[in-house]
């Protein structure tokens, strides 16, 4: 598979007895993951491009129907793997709003120049999202405030200026 590939989601069960699959969506709008059809799932180096035929949100998660998954023991066999779709399936980022895919990697470096290391990944804590910052040993956890902690994100040069205290 490319690089361009972004996870969205995963499979974590089955719903019913004709093929529904229950997906846990990272999207924003859990339900958007149906918009991004075809899907390409993935665990471990096994891959397979799949049809979403329907789907709909079910309270805190999303059910889908396949193409070709009709029956509970083949959807059964998709629990755990990963939802991915190629990065131009996506819109456009609204100009301050940005994909947690593209700012995975960013160097990040403190208003006073000091190198933190790279964003490994992004967290979702319910009252703001967090930065986590790694350099060798060193993790820090810094607040996704943009205008605040955030001071600037450059997807171009790769960089990320954060006001935060490098003893944090």
């Amino acid at each position: 598979m490319t690089e361009d590939l972004v996870s969205v989601g995963k499979v974590s069960g089955i719903f019913g007895v004709k093929g529904w699959i229950k997906v846990y969506s990272y999207t924003e709008i859990r339900e958007n993951i149906l918009t991004y059809s075809p899907w390409i799932l993935r665990k471990g180096k096994e891959s397979k491009l799949v049809e979403v035929i329907d789907g709909r949100r079910h309270g805190k998660t999303v059910v889908a129907y396949l193409q070709g998954l009709d029956d509970r023991d083949k959807a059964a066999e998709l629990n755990g793997w990963e939802i991915l779709i190629h990065a131009d399936q996506l819109p456009k980022a609204r100009v301050n709003e940005y994909y947690w895919a593209d700012l995975v990697g960013l160097r990040v470096k403190s208003i006073d120049d000091i190198d933190f290391g790279t964003v490994e990944q992004m967290l979702e804590t319910g009252a703001n999202d967090v930065v986590v910052v790694v350099a060798g040993e060193r993790e820090r956890l810094i607040p996704f405030l943009q205008g605040q902690t955030i001071v600037n994100i450059d997807l171009t040069a790769g960089e990320m200026l954060v006001d935060w205290d490098a003893d944090f």
